[in-house]
């Protein structure tokens, strides 16, 4: 199955909630992951809360050119009980 975001929440600091097509959801912390060139501005929280799910790319993306695969994005999914 390929995997894409359905929808995204923010919830607090750098961590987003996320549904996939499969139906999965849970939280992911992007925290650690904001290295490189691209994703260093999404250190500053104001511009991190500043996301969408691409209809056409059917994951996160930020209006600076970030985005993470959603297969990256649920791979580090945790499900919250």
């Amino acid at each position: 199955m390929i995997l894409h975001v359905k929808e995204a929440k923010y919830l607090r600091d750098y961590v987003l909630w996320l549904r996939f097509n499969d139906g999965a959801e849970g939280e992911v912390d992007l925290k650690d992951e904001l290295t490189g060139e691209v994703f260093e501005p999404l250190r500053n929280l104001d511009v991190f809360r500043d996301f969408a799910v691409d209809p056409d790319m059917q994951t996160v993306v930020w209006s600076n050119g970030a985005d993470f695969a959603p297969e990256f994005l649920y791979e580090h999914l945790m499900v919250v009980a």
